[in-house]
């Protein structure tokens, strides 16, 4: 018996909330396998994982699904390493975290091969909230890793889920200040790979012990542009200057320190601290849609809102895919990753990956990293451990930013 077909053995446990995904679904998907409870599994109460094909322009494509219902005692959370600048398989922050499902996240800075002897942070793109926590703001829009974004859209776009526990599309904008004796100076970034021009980037202990050189390279019109040679960086702890140095450095943060690094005007402020200064550092993500505190984001960016898709996605090149969908107010999600395997590898349009987040219910979606990146996985009935249930188009798991996690509760 295979993978696939032994995954496919569905328990009664499956027949009873096959209900709630068919509710889910409301529709079949063009090219889909008929919609039998047989091919549905409970990966714990609220959570069913199901599989399908789906032809797409170039083909037919295999799709793996979760259907997540946060009615019930389930919960959404952020996979991560522990630091920003670090990278893990989905399988491993699963495991570690005792998810039982989860699929990979926001696209990263996964290379730099433009910028010789710099290396690669493997930190997110846009912003990130854990637990409640602000972890990191996102880069500009034209250092972003990953396809052309949709007209109208930033790297500041998020999925993410309230107090309120339930999912929602939003905009995360860094707000932030380091105030100093002598005046506040505006805060331009927050453990991120890229700063704008001009501005100073605070870093925490989450950002890791990666070297912040990167964050100083680009522009906010060419990721590849040279790296800046007027940078500047002011060790704070406990609210005093500690240390001062003219470029960029590395290690782990310690807790209680921030470390700011400036380019161009931001440089030359900074050049103005002394040993012994006064600094605060304030720093937050304010929301564009709504008032509810979230314990959870990660970017990427909208691809349907209200039932449309979102206006100018593109409908000619076609990839392996991850995605997000949401319905129900909030209440429920899907997660939806294509299979890399050689057979499936033609994937879907951008323009397809809404439709179908549509055909499954979606009333909003949203689009994760994809190619090598999309991942999804679940436990099996009665394992304690989760499986990868796609193909990831590299052949095995490629180490990523971040993911979203799907946690039981009690």
């Amino acid at each position: 018996m295979t993978r696939h077909q032994t995954w496919f053995t569905a328990s009664r446990s499956a027949l009873t909330v096959f209900t709630a995904f068919s509710a889910l679904t409301g529709a079949t998907v063009v090219g889909a396998a008929p919609a039998d409870a047989a091919q549905d599994v409970a990966v714990a109460p609220g959570v069913v994982y199901r599989q399908f094909d789906v032809r797409g322009a170039r083909g037919v494509t295999h799709a793996h699904v979760l259907s997540i219902d946060l009615r019930r005692r389930v919960r959404l959370g952020l996979l991560y390493p522990g630091k920003v600048a670090a990278r893990g398989t989905i399988s491993g922050l699963a495991d570690a975290r005792g998810a039982v499902a989860g699929v990979n996240g926001d696209f990263f800075n996964i290379t730099e091969t433009q910028h010789p002897g710099v290396r690669a942070t493997g930190a997110s793109v846009g912003p990130a909230i854990a637990a409640g926590r602000v972890l990191k703001g996102a880069v500009p829009d034209r250092q972003r890793f990953g396809p052309a974004l949709p007209p109208g859209t930033n790297t500041r776009e998020v999925i993410g889920v309230g107090a309120d526990w339930r999912a929602r599309l939003d905009r995360l904008t860094l707000d932030g200040s380091v105030r100093t004796p002598r005046g506040s100076l505006p805060l331009g970034g927050l453990n991120q790979y890229a700063l704008p021009v001009g501005s100073i980037g605070a870093y925490t202990s989450d950002w890791g012990s990666v070297s912040r050189v990167r964050a100083t390279c680009g522009t906010d019109t060419d990721r590849a542009a040279a790296c800046s040679t007027d940078t500047y960086e002011v060790a704070v702890r406990n609210g005093k200057v500690v240390s001062l140095a003219r470029t960029p450095g590395s290690g782990a943060i310690a807790s209680g320190t921030t470390v700011l690094v400036g380019r161009e005007a931001g440089a030359r402020q900074l050049r103005g601290f002394v040993k012994g200064d006064a600094v605060t550092v304030r720093h937050r993500l304010v929301a564009s849609a709504s008032r509810v505190p979230y314990r959870f984001a990660l970017g990427g960016y909208p691809v349907l809102r209200k039932g449309v898709p979102s206006a100018g996605l593109d409908a000619t090149t076609s990839a392996v895919r991850t995605a997000v969908g949401i319905s129900d107010g909030g209440r429920r999600v899907v997660l939806l990753a294509l299979d890399g395997a050689p057979a499936y590898r033609t994937g879907l349009t951008i323009a397809e990956v809404a439709d179908t987040l549509r055909k499954l219910g979606a009333v909003d979606g949203f689009s994760l990293d994809g190619g090598g990146s999309s991942t999804l996985v679940a436990r099996a009935p009665g394992a304690r451990k989760v499986s990868v249930r796609n193909h990831p188009s590299d052949g095995t798991e490629r180490p990523v930013a971040n993911g979203i996690g799907v946690f039981t509760i009690g």
